[in-house]
């Protein structure tokens, strides 16, 4: 399957929707065809939800939205098996998870029980109810989006949460060029709770993204680029700064997000500069700065740049 048929209209149809945030929409993409969950993170207003219901819309998935607040329970994302007084019988009433794309908006407004609730899903692709194993479907992909940890009634999500996310990504704000643009757009009848008029095409199926998956794992890695990476993961876990580097998901993570990365540039082989590409949004949630670091004002992303500058590029 030509890459091109499928990514290239999904990659236009956001960013026609999506004003001004085309490395974002790129490393979106990146994160679906490597078939690993997403966290988006920014201040309100900046087009996250927005971006996650158009991207569904494109592809015919089905989807679903949990908006989570401190009082919303496990059972309202899994579900729970319901007594029927009628039939005397207990009923399955299956939560929101049981969908193909599902949008947890602001995951740290909600308690950790209640965040972790979605641990088995994410990573064991099901959900258990009363002792029975339940199936989620085979695209399964969740995209939680968050505000800043800075502002207040916010959960910070725990370590073993953080790690089942593919990437942190992070949605600034537009430059003038772009915010000009939306204005335009909303001035020319555009409305963000009116997709049904902003005419959407889907230019995608589920069933086409899933192929897309599979060529991506065919993607050719060289022994060189796997001792690159392996010497990138030893140099995050080596770093005076950090007081954690990256875990053995990471590495694999990284690997099968640099074979997506060279796939959607349109090749069958993995460059250097494809694991570079992806070791910012990879890595910036899964390592955790030392607190010296931190008092002297070190940023994650400055520290994994210091990584990827310190080891040598194969050649």
């Amino acid at each position: 399957m030509n890459n091109h048929l499928v990514l290239t209209p999904l990659e236009q149809g956001l960013n026609r929707i999506i004003v001004g945030q085309s490395t974002l929409i790129q490393q979106i993409l990146i994160a679906l065809l490597a078939g690993g969950h997403i966290i988006l993170e920014g201040v309100p207003g900046t087009g996250k939800t927005l971006l996650v219901k158009v991207l569904a819309q494109l592809i015919e998935a089905d989807f679903r939205r949990i908006q989570l607040t401190p009082d919303v329970l496990p059972s309202d994302i899994t579900g729970t098996n319901i007594f029927d007084l009628n039939s005397r019988n207990f009923t399955l009433k299956k939560g929101p998870v049981f969908t193909e794309v599902l949008l947890a908006d602001e995951i740290n407004r909600t308690p950790p029980k209640t965040q972790a609730a979605l641990l088995e899903a994410m990573e064991e692709m099901q959900v258990t109810l009363d002792g029975e194993s339940l199936p989620l479907p085979d695209l399964f992909w969740v995209i939680a989006t968050q505000n800043p940890l800075e502002f207040e009634g916010t959960y910070p999500l725990p370590e073993a949460q953080l790690d089942r996310f593919l990437f942190k990504l992070v949605v600034d704000y537009p430059d003038q060029a772009a915010e000009k643009q939306m204005l335009l757009n909303r001035q020319a009848g555009f409305a963000a709770r009116r997709l049904d008029i902003a005419r959407l095409k889907s230019v995608a199926t589920v069933s086409e993204i899933l192929e897309a998956r599979q060529a991506v794992k065919e993607v050719k890695v060289s022994e060189a680029i796997i001792d690159y990476l392996l010497a990138l993961v030893k140099a995050s876990r080596q770093h005076p700064d950090l007081a954690l580097g990256a875990s053995p998901r990471a590495t694999g993570a990284w690997l099968q997000t640099s074979q997506a990365t060279a796939w959607l540039a349109g090749r069958d082989f993995v460059t250097p500069d494809d694991v570079k590409a992806v070791a910012a949004p990879l890595l910036r949630h899964r390592l955790i700065l030392k607190p010296e670091a931190m008092l002297d004002g070190l940023q994650i992303d400055a520290a994994i740049a210091s990584i990827i500058n310190k080891v040598s590029v194969p050649r």
